[in-house]
């Protein structure tokens, strides 16, 4: 399948892998890489510029082909050095970055200068427009089923695809909601040519995490997640537990005067124990509505293989099916 996405990055499938906090390392980016298409590694998972640099290099013994790195400009409670990781990156030889939260619009100079095409995640027209004024290649359209940050508009993937077509010149993913042949084949009806899969990623047998975290995502259905930081403006969907249903009590009796050191201990610093650990009640993790799509463990090139096989037949015979003679 060709598209502009697939052109852009030099991949066979139009399916991105998005960065994933302590999921997007190595392993996880190189198959979905070597199974046609863009792995991910996600840059701030490792703590400093000199063991992404060792990350990237790892990477690219694993694969041979396009692989890319995520860097999220995102409040939180350390200043990473921004300009040393994107040097890791333009030393490491890759060619293809996705950016997501703040915009990157003061690091696109020296993005660019490397010879790197910048994938920016947006959950909005207004977002998108903007990443293509500031120079990005391309775009990921984050609808509001998205896991992690869904921005505060509440637009589903529905509206905001079209929209994105009726007002992009760049070419965009869709992000949120996306699993399997059926999410594809909308997705490009709906205007976007391809997708970002985080979730439904993380549920595959070479992602880099605890079993637990897997069989999770499997048993969860789509009304398993919650909405959390909507006072603060910095939202993000999770799959619930014991700590995220604790977040929500505290957000409820704190009303709009809650703050992040209410619940800092729940969000912060958690990803290691849940995604290395399998403690599943330690804190809040990312997770998409799409878990409800989630029934099996595959590896990542039955999954990616068994998505473009469907999309075929959806779009081949379905679909022209319902052609009148």
């Amino acid at each position: 399948m060709k598209t502009r996405i697939t052109e852009l990055f030099g991949i066979e499938h139009p399916i991105i892998q998005g960065g994933m906090h302590f999921v997007g390392l190595a392993e996880l980016a190189s198959a979905v890489s070597n199974a046609g298409g863009l792995g991910i590694i996600t840059g701030l998972t490792q703590p400093t510029p000199e063991k992404l640099a060792k990350e990237i290099a790892r990477c690219r013994d694993m694969t041979d082909k396009p692989f890319g790195v995520n860097l999220t400009f995102l409040p939180g409670f350390s200043n990473p050095p921004y300009p040393e990781y994107i040097q890791a990156i333009i030393e490491g030889g890759v060619k293809a970055v996705e950016t997501a939260g703040r915009s990157p619009e003061a690091y696109m100079p020296a993005l660019k200068a490397g010879g790197i095409k910048v994938i920016h995640k947006c959950t909005s027209v207004r977002h998108s427009l903007k990443a293509e004024k500031i120079g990005c290649d391309a775009v990921s359209v984050d609808g509001f089923e998205c896991g992690g940050h869904p921005g505060e508009d509440d637009v589903p993937n529905m509206i905001l695809l079209p929209r994105a077509q009726e007002a992009l010149s760049v070419p965009f993913v869709a992000s949120g909601g996306m699993a399997d042949g059926r999410s594809l084949v909308a997705a490009l009806a709906l205007g976007a040519e391809g997708m970002n899969m985080g979730t439904r990623f993380m549920a595959t047998k070479e992602a880099p995490i605890h079993d637990n975290v897997k069989q999770a995502l499997v048993k969860a259905s789509e009304l398993d997640t919650r909405l959390i930081m909507r006072p603060l403006r910095n939202t993000e969907r999770v799959l619930t537990n014991d700590a995220v249903e604790k977040i929500v009590a505290i957000e409820k009796t704190a009303g709009q005067s809650v703050t992040i050191d209410d619940i800092k201990e729940l969000v912060g610093g958690v990803y290691p124990k849940i995604m290395q650990n399998g403690d599943m009640d330690a804190g809040a993790w990312s997770c998409g509505m799409v878990a409800g799509l989630i029934h099996d463990v595959p590896t990542v090139k039955e999954l990616i293989d068994r998505i473009m096989a469907e999309a075929e037949s959806l779009i081949r015979k379905r679909l022209e099916g319902f052609l009148a003679a």
